[in-house]
């Protein structure tokens, strides 16, 4: 901090005329030993959470917002940055020098440069303690699913499981110093084979329950008034910046740019999804008979579902489904689209001995490093992300890039010593996503790391992701990859024929589910209000008014829903998957036009103005620049089989 705090005063300090050079590039250049510092720490807060660890990241997390407001304050800092901004039109700059200048200067903008003494004053107040807020909130979440598990000591309790779960929980349940029990941690990877496969009702609700909870307690980790206190202080930071609320302020630096654009289009895909939602149900009663379908049902009757309509049953897919051989799918994928190669390294430094480490290149050349943290563990955050310990850029020196260090970090349950990890078709999915980003950051190529990979606005980030899904259900990877663990066969055709048959199976509730919390996330976001906001209350109220199915709960419920309360990063923004996924399906068509989603021409296309670009081009000129047109949102509709119209 101390020598980033100096190369500040050397910028803001200089009595030569502000330029690109000496403001816009200095800027783009300081702070580097912070950055890497940074990086670190946040693998160390992300996947090794320990106390110890905790202590400090509760310790920094208002010293480091402080640490922020100081420099986007620094009225003599702002001036020069303003000064190139303005005179950007007529300096000679390329489009990408005047991309970084706007994107510098509204980055101080948005964040209270322009403020008078008094208002900055309180925006560094409200951000210092949003940071202390959103660390809490993030291991109150922690807390309770690193303390909270189901354990099962008799094996009629696990009426149902498939043979890979109860392996994978009794090797849990070993490596927690149980004997001879069945151990199921509060994550999703756990919770959710439970709430599909498990016979036993009680034992699918109390999955359900625990899972659905996690931070709801009263006591300690109870972040409902954690909320309140957030929403509260968001609304007042958006008045002081102009805003009418905190979703304006988010939205009118994104692709959507306000609220309502963004609601017009999750209340466009609202009505078909419920009322697919409601056929589901239907479906799922009559295997129920007089049992009314619970939350804790959906997953378990659609199953059955699936399996009586598609003759599908997802255990017959799993044991073809290893993650090593799907890791190897991705890479395969990566070299067919991007020319990508992957090669295991071993002289690199990891946090954890899960940690594995590829070299990425392209042509014998370097592109960078890739790591993979796939397995659960305790101090690691649920669920899966991508991370990013340096960004690609060029500028400095074109002729010795910097190459982008990317890791992709899941939490599956690591099976018995020599014995494949068998994942769901669910989580080969995500995989596949998280991998995208992954990717969105190794095939950068842009000369300003602001600018670079993963660095777009959050209504476009998820659009490489979405579509690299789009990769796994393809003859071309199932053929090759999707092997079963024991024979070495590859998957059969007829069932590969029933996997896309049944594509929209339970279309209906993944929306639903997904809307419901999006649909939260904007309702808490523009409530004009100075009263205190019950999250609970907003919770039951915005499910009321737009008539979400009571089969159904919001994906995140709101005391764990780390998305938009564990920080600024996706508050007012969990709409923008729906958003991307306009995009995705979009740009998928354009594949299937093709003829081949591993066509040439359509592949180096996506590379070129897409994947290898960042935010060095408006998001809209970009996807223009790939499909020759703005986006179709009917792709949407058409891609879930929802009606047109």
């Amino acid at each position: 901090m101390a020598g980033y705090r100096a190369e500040i005063a050397g910028i803001a300090g200089t009595t030569e005329a502000a330029t690109f050079t000496n403001t816009i590039l200095a800027l783009e250049d300081a702070g580097r030993g912070f950055g890497r510092a940074g990086a670190l720490f946040g693998v160390f807060t992300s996947t090794m959470n320990d106390r110890a660890m905790q202590q400090i990241e509760e310790e920094l997390a208002p010293v480091l917002s402080a640490f922020g407001d100081e420099i986007t304050q620094n009225a003599a800092l702002f001036q020069r940055v303003k000064a190139v901004y303005d005179a950007r039109a007529t300096a000679g700059l390329d489009p990408d020098q005047r991309r970084l200048v706007d994107v510098v200067y509204t980055g101080f903008a948005r964040r209270g440069a322009a403020l008078g003494v008094a208002a900055k004053a309180r925006m560094t107040e409200i951000n210092a303690r949003l940071a202390t807020l959103y660390t809490r909130f993030s291991q109150n979440v922690l807390a309770d699913e690193e303390s909270q598990a189901l354990i099962y000591e008799r094996a009629d309790d696990l009426a149902g499981l498939p043979d890979s779960v109860r392996d994978a929980a009794k090797a849990d349940a070993e490596a927690k110093g149980y004997a001879y029990a069945w151990r199921f941690g509060n994550t999703r990877s756990s919770m959710e084979p439970l709430l599909t496969y498990a016979t036993r009702r009680d034992v699918r609700e109390a999955a359900w329950r625990m899972f659905t909870t996690r931070g709801e307690h009263p006591g300690a980790c109870d972040n409902a008034p954690v909320i309140t206190e957030i929403l509260a202080l968001r609304g007042e930071r958006a008045t002081l910046l102009g805003y009418a609320s905190h979703a304006h302020w988010i939205l009118d630096d994104n692709m959507a740019r306000t609220p309502e654009a963004a609601m017009a289009l999750m209340m466009k895909v609202w009505p078909a999804a419920v009322a697919r939602a409601r056929e589901e149900v239907a479906d799922m009663q009559l295997l129920a008979g007089d049992v009314a379908i619970a939350p804790w049902d959906y997953r378990f009757y659609a199953e059955q579902v699936r399996k009586a309509r598609y003759d599908l049953d997802q255990n017959a897919v799993k044991p073809y489904l290893q993650l090593d051989q799907m890791r190897e799918a991705m890479f395969w994928v990566a070299g067919e689209l991007y020319g990508l190669q992957f090669a295991r390294v071993t002289d690199v430094p990891v946090i954890h001995p899960d940690v594995t480490v590829y070299e990425v290149t392209r042509g014998g050349a370097l592109v960078g490093l890739w790591y993979f943290d796939p397995y659960a563990r305790d101090g690691k955050l649920s669920g899966a992300w991508m991370s990013e310990y340096r960004t690609q850029e060029r500028w400095k020196d074109p002729n010795a890039p910097v190459a982008p260090i990317v890791s992709n970090n899941s939490n599956f349950l690591p099976g018995r010593p020599g014995e494949p990890v068998l994942i769901s078709w669910d989580d080969a999915v995500t995989l596949f996503h998280e991998f995208g980003h992954a990717l969105h950051g190794l095939d950068s190529n842009v000369r300003y790391g602001s600018l670079a990979g993963t660095n777009v606005k959050r209504d476009f980030v998820e659009f490489p992701s979405q579509l690299n899904e789009r990769w796994l259900p393809t003859k071309e990877i199932l053929s090759r990859f999707a092997r079963h663990h024991q024979t070495g066969e590859p998957i059969p055709d007829a069932l590969v024929a029933k996997i896309d048959e049944a594509k929209h199976a339970g279309e209906g509730f993944r929306t639903v589910e997904y809307l419901a919390a999006a649909i939260y996330d904007m309702r808490a976001h523009t409530a004009l209000t100075d009263a205190p906001i019950d999250p609970g209350e907003l919770e039951a109220s915005t499910l009321r008014e737009i008539g979400c199915p009571p089969e159904i709960v919001m994906r995140h419920r709101p005391t764990h829903f780390s998305h938009i309360f564990s920080g600024d990063g996706y508050s007012a923004g969990y709409y923008s998957y729906l958003w991307a996924d306009t995009l995705t399906a979009d740009a998928a068509e354009a594949f299937v036009e093709a003829g081949s989603f591993y066509d040439r021409a359509t592949a180096d296309r996506l590379h070129a103005v897409i994947t290898s670009v960042g935010n060095s081009v408006p998001p809209e000129e970009a996807f223009r620049a790939f499909r020759g047109r703005d986006v179709d949102t009917n792709a949407l509709m058409r891609d879930r089989g929802f009606p047109v119209g």
